[in-house]
Order: structure tokens, then sequence, then C-alpha cells
């Protein structure tokens, strides 16, 4: 990237600058993530000569920067994912258990409710039951729907 005297600064010098005061805490606005650091590693690239670089193994630093970056990005995902699987797996070994879970009211107090876990469903990657009570009918919100719970939600698990 050229400074404004037409030299060219590396990239460490952008994302580490030293300082004399202690570190302050940022928020996530504030931090450079995986697409700032992209985007100003691409424009470094694309204004830098590779026949004279500034510093011979800048380049060969900023690949490997970039590499391991998009490592740790694959690598979040994947967990992400893995977590999601897990979660739903757990989940379905619940499928017949008396669970009982804690629920909000209108109020915000919070109640139980105990019933046996019907069926699995997953929104957004995560896992959500439904519960029959002890009539076998499905628990349903106002709205005669069956409601799900939270694997978060649950108190305590019968056989």
């Amino acid at each position: 990237m050229a400074s404004p005297t037409g030299t060219t600064l590396p990239i460490n010098s952008l994302i580490n600058q030293p300082s004399s005061n202690p570190p302050l805490a940022q928020s996530p606005a504030q931090q450079l993530g995986p697409q700032a650091f992209l985007q100003l590693l691409t424009t470094e690239l694309e204004n830098q000569d590779p026949t004279q670089p500034q510093d011979p193994t800048q380049s060969v630093t900023q690949l490997a920067q970039f590499a391991a970056l998009q490592s740790q990005v694959q690598l979040a995902s994947e967990f992400g994912s893995f977590q999601s699987s897990y979660g739903v797996l757990q989940a379905a070994t619940l499928i017949g258990k008396h669970v009982t879970v804690t629920t909000p009211d209108a109020f915000g107090n919070s109640s139980t409710v105990t019933g046996t876990v019907a069926t699995i469903a997953v929104q957004n990657g995560r896992p959500y039951f439904t519960m029959n009570g002890n009539n076998g009918q499905p628990i349903t919100g106002s709205d005669g729907q069956p409601l799900l719970f939270s694997t978060q939600q649950i108190v305590g698990i019968g056989s």
C-alpha cells in the first residue's frame, strides 16, 4: 500500500503498530477482520512491483499470512458445522425421554413444563424439540402450534 510519499508500507506496519499506551479493548467493528485483511493484502500486492520488492521476504511473509488466515477461517467454519451436527445428534438421543424445561411467561417469570420429547427440529443450525404432555398430545402454544423448546431450557431428564 503506497503512502502519501510514494513509498510502499509493509502490511505489518498497518496491523501491528507499536504503541506506548497499553492496548485498549476494541469493539468488533474496530478489529481488523478477515475481509479487511484480505482487502489490504490484495491492494498492497496489486501496487507492489514483484521484480523490486521493498523487502525480499515481504511477499513470502504476506502469502504465509494469507494462507494462515484462510486456514483459520476454514477451521472456524468447519468447527461451527461440527458443533451444529453434534448438538443435533445429542438432541436426537432425547426422543422418547421424559424432560422438564423452564419457560418464560409473558410477565418475565419462569415456570416448568414436563413432557416426553416427540420430535427434533433444526433451525439455524440449532436443535429444538417438541414435547407431548401426559395425555399424549403435543404441548402447544396459544396459537395451537406445537411449542419448540431449546435444549438449553432443559432442567431435568428422566427415562
